[in-house]
């Protein structure tokens, strides 16, 4: 998966998360795309989705998370 297609679905995710539902929408987002984001700068894909470079240590975490989380349909 390209830096681009993370960043349009970061981007996504980001800016539909429910009020006081971003940082969990973010840590998800890791979950889910742990493999894929492995070897992309993830401040990088943060400033093409539009979301704030701090928040990349929240993607970071949840990319840590997923080895230890299975998500739910």
């Amino acid at each position: 998966m390209t830096s681009e297609e993370l960043s349009r679905i970061f981007r996504e995710r980001y800016h539909s998360a429910a009020h006081r539902q971003v940082a969990t929408s973010i840590h998800l987002f890791g979950i889910e795309y742990a493999d894929a984001l492995q070897g992309h700068s993830i401040k990088e894909i943060c400033t093409m989705a539009d979301v704030p470079v701090s928040y990349a240590t929240e993607v970071y975490k949840g990319m840590k998370l997923a080895k230890f989380v299975v998500l739910k349909s």
